[in-house]
Parts: C-alpha cells; structure tokens; sequence
C-alpha cells in the first residue's frame, strides 16, 4: 500500500482544512461569496453584563449609554455591531445552506427598572429583512438547580419573575432548499446520515444539553467567552451539512466549532477578534484533541449498539429490518444503511492557524460484521 507521507496513512485518505483568522467578521474579505455550507455561531450577548466592554469598547456611544443607564439605547446600539456580520453571512452562504444563531436573552435591572432584553428577536428580525427564511428554531432549554435561580420576591403575587432557564437556536436558510443531483453527492449525503434514534433527539425543537465548564488557560479571557457545548456544534454541523462541506463560525470564541467540524469530516472557518484567545484555542485544537475525538464517535456506535439491543429486546428479532453495510448492525431505516463514520487518523498543523486533518475510510479500517459483535462485547 503507498502512503501519503505520513507514517501509517494510506494515500486514499480524505482531508479536511481548518483556518483561524484572528479579526472581526464584520468584513471577511478572505471568504468568497456563496462558498459557506453552513454557520454554526454564539455571538456576544448584548445587555449580558460580561460583554459590555467588548460592546462599549467599539462604539463610545454604547460607553455614553450605559453610563446614563440609557438601556434601551445600548441595547439598540450592540445590536448594530453585529450586523455587518449577519450581512457577510447572508454573502458567504451558497444557496441553500444554513446559518445556525445561538443567542441567549437577557435580564437586567437598569436604572432601577427589571426588564428582559429579547435579543433573539433581534437578530430573527435582521436576518429576515437580509433575506433569510427562518426555519423552525431550537430552544436549548439551560435548568438550573441553583437555589437562587429565582427572580424578584419570591412566593408574593406581582414582584416574582420567571426564571429564564432557555437560550435560543435560530436557524435560517438561505434561498431554497438544497438539492443533492450527481450520484456522488448522493452518496456522501448517504454517508453523511445520522441515525433514527438520534433523529428523533437532535430534530425536536426543544434540546436538554448542559453547559460547557470554561476551564481557559488565558483567566484574563474568561470574561471574554461564551462557549457552547460540543454537543449542540456537532449536532448542528451533522444535521445541516454533509461530509467536505464548509463550516464557518464568524465568533469562534474558545475554538468549539472548528472541534466540531474536525469531529465530523467538515472543513471550517473561524473568526475572533479576541487575540487572547488564541492561547486557549490552540490548546484545545491540536493533534491531543484525536483521541477525545474518536472517542465521542466512537460512543455514537456504542449508543447506537445499546438502541439495538433494548430495540430487539423489546420488539423481538423483526423489529429492525435493514443493516448498515459498513458495520453490519441493524438500523431502523434504508436511509442508514450506508451511514459512516470517519476516524480522525491526524492532525497536522500547516501553520500557526491552519490545521489539515486526515480521516480513516472504509479502505483503510475493517468493517466487517463482526464490528457490532465486537461492539456488543465492548459495550459498558
């Protein structure tokens, strides 16, 4: 077998590219138009106190409006910040492709008046004018157990607030729904499936995912950030793109969704204007980052293995009547049976920010069958 000049790696391996551009993107001249599958992003949260710097720092308005408890113009004003972006995603996105917003709201007493900042209206009204079509959107329901979690005066009628417990994940489309013609597209989207059981999980309109604990190298940054799961990336990535596709996050933040990409066979692009966070995403995204990644693939089988068999159990031996002919295990629909999961076999880093990852195929592991007993065994 030749091999591509690394040790060990096939020559028939696919490749995915990963870029970091430290900058804003409120102009990304180094992206072409309609080149850009899909957007998985978490901007700055206007009227979240922990960004009011990096809002007030770019607009000495914004500064002015805070200092004069003048919420609703700071509020109006970091809204403008971001538009510029939302207009560079409406110009990046290739017909068709999806533009995924989490956007939290938020709460805040200004000038001794308690209101909610809808933040996410915001956004859904500004990209809708862009042109955008809103599909249905997520709400990633964020509960807490804190016994301070509730607002105002407790158990007294009228001064008690409800405790806001969500965040939201918008999720436009760009013109029309995207069309897969030749075979090959065909059989990548195949490739590109994801299984019934986690259909059913990752398309409700409603997610239970935990936050994501911001254990950053750089403490002077932590302020700085709002990193989301890697779940909730890679759930996004893998339901609104295929395989090769591009990613890109225009806030790229602690450098989850470029993981995310990596994880799931996609290239990506990532913009921060934060310098300082670069020590962090660097220490996360690197050739260490393998093995916790196959191991997160790794456990989409074993969860899969664990549906089988509480599914046969259940159902009795008819109850799943295709099989995967990759792995050899059963799956609930022929939209699974050629469903594949890709290794990451390295990480090479081309430059400072700009990463190559190679992935093992079905020609260069052994899929026979005997994986899902193999599977089976493993399974804790």
């Amino acid at each position: 077998m030749r091999y591509n000049g690394v040790k060990g790696l096939p020559v028939d391996m696919i490749h995915t590219s990963h870029s970091i551009i430290l900058k804003s993107s409120e102009a990304m001249s180094e992206i072409t138009a309609e080149s850009v599958d899909v957007v998985v992003t978490s901007p700055p949260y206007p009227m979240i106190e922990m960004w009011d710097e990096l809002f007030a720092g770019r607009d000495d308005q914004i500064a002015s409006a805070l200092r004069d408890n003048d919420g609703n113009l700071a509020f109006r004003l970091m809204h403008e910040q971001m538009y510029p972006v939302w207009g560079e995603l409406y110009r990046v996105l290739k017909n068709g492709g999806i533009a995924c917003i989490n956007i939290g709201d938020a709460t805040r007493t200004v000038d001794g008046v308690f209101r909610l900042y809808p933040n996410h209206s915001y956004i859904l009204n500004y990209c809708l004018d862009l042109g955008f079509s809103n599909l249905t959107n997520i709400i990633w329901r964020k509960q807490t157990n804190a016994p301070n979690k509730f607002m105002g005066s407790g158990m007294l009628p009228a001064g008690a607030y409800v405790t806001l417990e969500h965040e939201y994940i918008l999720i436009f489309r760009k013109g029309t729904k995207r069309e897969f013609k030749t075979a090959s597209e065909k059989f990548n989207r195949q490739q590109s499936a994801f299984f019934w059981e986690e259909r059913n999980v990752w398309h409700s309109d409603v997610w239970d995912v935990k936050g994501t604990p911001q254990n950053m190298l750089d403490k002077s940054c932590r302020n700085r950030s709002g990193a989301f799961p890697f779940e909730i990336a890679y759930r996004l990535i893998n339901m609104f793109s295929t395989k090769g596709d591009m990613v890109l996050d225009p806030f790229l933040g602690v450098g989850t969704t470029i993981l995310a990409s990596m994880a799931s066979c996609r290239s990506s692009i990532g913009y921060e204007i934060n310098p300082g966070l670069y020590k962090t995403i660097s220490s996360v995204v690197n050739e260490n980052a393998i093995d916790s990644l196959n191991e997160y693939l790794r456990n989409r089988l074993i969860k899969h293995i664990s549906f089988v068999k509480e599914r046969l159990l259940k159902e009795g031996k008819n109850a799943l009547k295709h099989t995967n002919s990759n792995y050899g295990f059963p799956v609930v629909t022929s939209q699974e049976t050629k469903l594949f999961i890709n290794y990451l076999a390295s990480i090479q880093k081309r430059s400072d920010l700009e990463f190559e990852v190679s992935y093992l195929t079905d020609a260069a592991l052994d899929h026979r069958p005997s994986l899902f007993m193999s599977l089976m065994g493993s399974e804790k």
